[in-house]
């Protein structure tokens, strides 16, 4: 490739774009980084920079067509599903990382949106997304859900088993629903694993109740 040619395809415009893409990437990864969640600072900065070139190339190649033009970029949609299903795991009793396969998406549409040059619309939605990551567990808990999903596990004597139902029924006063989710007998105790909705006003009474039972040898919340 000649210099002519190197000048003529180059468009001062793709490198704001990139910058962009970097920049934003930074600051959503940023987020995921200090919380140590599985899409790091690296995998969601190369998510919004690689958005952001095909959406580009998808622009210059299908350029005067206005199906061409968006052709490429529409399967980064797809693509990205796939990531983000990648750091959603599913334990015995609960989910986690959907909020860094939702933040990976949102990336991903940030750095298209960059890509297409709507910087206002992409910055615009990286403030709203800041606020939500930022603000919205607050929000939720303060205004919205006055219940928290818990995973409690306790372990009692075998001596005792005969006290569960009893427990069960006392634990029901800081619970909207318990479920019995598992049950393991070892040698001298037996781990009994609930699956509880607490009131979120009445979850540090609960600990306390715990607390307060004899029999209970350990518990986690």
């Amino acid at each position: 490739m000649d210099i002519e040619t190197f000048y003529n395809q180059w468009e001062f415009l793709d490198t704001v774009k990139a910058i962009s893409s970097l920049f934003v990437g930074l600051i959503l990864g940023f987020e995921r980084e200090l919380k140590d969640k599985a899409a790091g600072l690296r995998t969601i900065t190369l998510i919004c920079l690689g958005s952001t070139l095909f959406t580009i190339l998808s622009y210059k190649m299908g350029i005067g067509n206005t199906e061409d033009a968006t052709r490429i970029a529409s399967y980064v949609v797809s693509g990205i599903g796939f990531l983000g299903a990648g750091v959603i795991f599913k334990d015995a009793f609960s989910i986690s990382g959907l909020t860094t396969a939702s933040i990976i998406w949102v990336a991903a549409a940030i750095g298209m949106s960059i890509g297409f040059g709507q910087f206002s619309i992409a910055f615009s939605f990286l403030i709203c997304s800041l606020i939500i990551i930022h603000f919205g567990g607050l929000i939720n808990k303060q205004f919205l859900s006055k219940l928290s999903l818990k995973n409690i596990e306790i372990v009692i004597d075998n001596l005792y088993y005969k006290d569960k139902l009893h427990l069960e029924k006392e634990m029901k006063e800081f619970c909207k629903k318990i479920d019995l989710v598992r049950l393991q007998s070892l040698e001298d105790k037996m781990i009994l694993s609930y699956e509880c909705k607490v009131y979120t006003n009445k979850l540090h009474d609960l600990e306390k109740y715990l607390l307060s039972k004899n029999y209970i040898k350990e518990f986690s919340v």
